[in-house]
């Protein structure tokens, strides 16, 4: 039995597998980039339908600038065209897309698209995707605190206490924490995504590369969530039975 917000599933996805996809078929990794930006499109058009109400996707984590230029180069020209392509598609949708991470590094032809698809989607009320670009989890919690540091200051500034409420509210102000973290491709790691909105999601790995991902597989991971029992580190419900799928919580 899963306790989600009363908002809908937070969805966070790394969407990984698509150059080892492309490889296995001969092809070069930027088709396997090419072809995942349908799985994009697939997972967010379902999405509401399976009570998703956020749907965090990781798209370029800051390790990601560690590959060739060229197929970095590829990654961010595939995103322009996905946003210029699908920018409409998403407002009739109803789905509002926001980008986290930093912004100073993305190319500015890319920038100047992000903020035209925010613009253009911040009315939109039914799904809220958030693309991480430029991503860094551990980066993102030091230049929280870092940004607190500098804002207050004395025995307050010394207390744990503090840090821990202020950084829940402001890591999960507009998303908060993901009930379901799902990655594809085989690997089992975080890869330093979202690690405090985490603390307690359920984990699903899938060896579908992503761009083999589908409606389908989406169902069965929200399905296979919603048979697991959420403790939150307390103890079950003595009303519940606790199931198979539920054993893994209770360690």
């Amino acid at each position: 039995m899963h306790n989600s917000s009363q908002n809908g599933l937070h969805v966070a996805i790394i969407m990984d597998g698509n150059g080892r996809w492309a490889t296995r078929r001969g092809l070069p990794r930027v088709a396997g980039h090419r072809a995942g930006v349908a799985t994009v499109r697939d997972v967010i058009e379902h999405a509401p339908e399976l009570g998703i109400r956020r749907l965090t996707l990781y798209a370029f984590s800051s390790d990601n600038w560690n590959r060739p230029a060229p197929e970095v180069q590829s990654i961010f020209w595939l995103m322009r065209a996905y946003l210029r392509l699908e920018t409409d598609r998403l407002r009739q949708r109803g789905a509002r897309l926001q980008a986290i991470g930093r912004r100073d590094r993305i190319p500015a032809a890319l920038l100047r698209e992000i903020e035209k698809a925010e613009f253009a989607t911040a009315d939109c009320k039914l799904l809220d995707v958030r693309v991480a670009v430029d991503y860094s989890s551990r980066d993102s919690i030091t230049r929280t605190v870092s940004a607190l540091k500098e804002t207050v200051s004395g025995s307050v500034a010394e207390s744990p206490d503090f840090f821990r409420g202020v950084l829940t509210k402001v890591l999960t102000a507009e998303s908060g924490n993901v009930d379901l973290l799902i990655r594809t491709g085989g690997e089992k790691r975080l890869s330093d995504f979202l690690l405090w909105e985490s603390a307690y999601a359920e984990l699903y790995f899938t060896e579908r590369m992503w761009p083999d991902f589908g409606a389908i597989d989406l169902e069965a991971a929200v399905s296979e969530f919603s048979e697991r029992q959420r403790r939150f580190g307390g103890l079950p419900n003595p009303a519940s039975q606790p199931t198979a799928s539920t054993t893994e919580g209770a360690r």
